[in-house]
């Protein structure tokens, strides 16, 4: 068996490791709960953040966010949900690849370093939250204060890895194939 990365290891391979394991069936079930409330706390703890975000935005109740938020949440899903049954013959990436796959692109290799960067600048620019304010926020209540040398780093150095990965990701998809 050819051990894969990404959605391919957890989805097709190792339910086949599973398969071939005596009591294979009990260990795959509790692997599999296991993963389900690994997922779920993540999705709550992230769905927590965004209700009290937008309850603080908009005034709203949270019971109401909660209620479009749900909505939003399974159409999001649907792709995911749908990747291995009913769209499985959709192949962004060549054969082999699936939703998930483009899922696990989009936010890997997209939403998260380019979502790192608006943070730094926000964190670190006059046109955003600012150094000073940043470091203010970051150095409320008792422990280690945040180094003041670190700006530097946090301004300059920091964003150029970002971007360094950001188009190490590109690279990876067009050319090292």
């Amino acid at each position: 068996m050819t051990p894969s990365s990404g959605p391919n290891l957890l989805f097709v391979t190792l339910p086949n490791v599973f398969n071939a394991m005596p009591l294979g069936a009990l260990w795959g079930t509790l692997f599999f709960l296991f993963m389900t409330f690994a997922a779920m706390s993540t999705v709550i703890a992230v769905f927590e953040n965004l209700v009290a975000c937008f309850v603080e935005l908009t005034g709203a109740d949270r019971k109401t966010i909660i209620r479009y938020g749900i909505v939003v949440v399974i159409v999001l899903s649907l792709p995911c949900v749908l990747g291995f049954n009913v769209l499985s013959g959709f192949q962004p990436f060549g054969k082999g690849s699936g939703v998930l796959d483009l899922e696990d692109f989009l936010v890997s290799n997209n939403i998260l370093p380019l979502g790192s960067l608006v943070y730094l600048a926000f964190c670190t620019q006059r046109y955003g939250w600012g150094w000073k304010n940043f470091l203010r926020e970051a150095d409320t209540g008792a422990g280690v204060k945040f180094p003041d040398w670190s700006r530097f780093y946090l301004t300059y150095i920091l964003p150029l890895v970002v971007l360094i990965i950001f188009a190490n990701g590109y690279y990876a998809l067009f050319f090292a194939k």
